[in-house]
């Protein structure tokens, strides 16, 4: 290898590492599989309805209350159970509420 080949891939290479580093950014990091063992609740409201979260282990809970049925574009009231991979999912809707419950198996 030549002289000038060689300077010149010590120059890319001098170029190059830092900004392999600079990319590296924590905020686009994927989820792994221990982030959601803590426990949280988040409660806020998203007008006109409030919005209650819950997460636990292998757990995943939403509640949306909207006042005097605001919202809400079902007739009647109604009750629906599934299974969603391995999840069980129980979803609940009257006039004032909807209730969508999450519950996943541990592997």
């Amino acid at each position: 290898m030549s002289i000038r080949a060689t300077a010149v891939l010590v120059l890319f290479s001098a170029i190059a590492a830092p900004s392999a580093f600079a990319y590296d950014d924590d905020s686009k990091k994927r989820w792994r599989r221990g982030d959601w063992q803590s426990n949280w609740r988040d409660d806020r409201w998203a007008r006109p309805c409030e919005v209650k979260q819950e997460s636990k282990r292998g757990e995943f809970k939403r509640e949306v209350k909207c006042k005097d049925g605001v919202g809400a574009t079902w007739q009647g009231e109604w009750k629906d159970e599934f299974q969603d991979g391995p999840c069980k999912v129980k979803l609940e809707a009257s006039r004032e509420v909807f209730k969508e419950e999450v519950k996943c198996k541990e592997r």
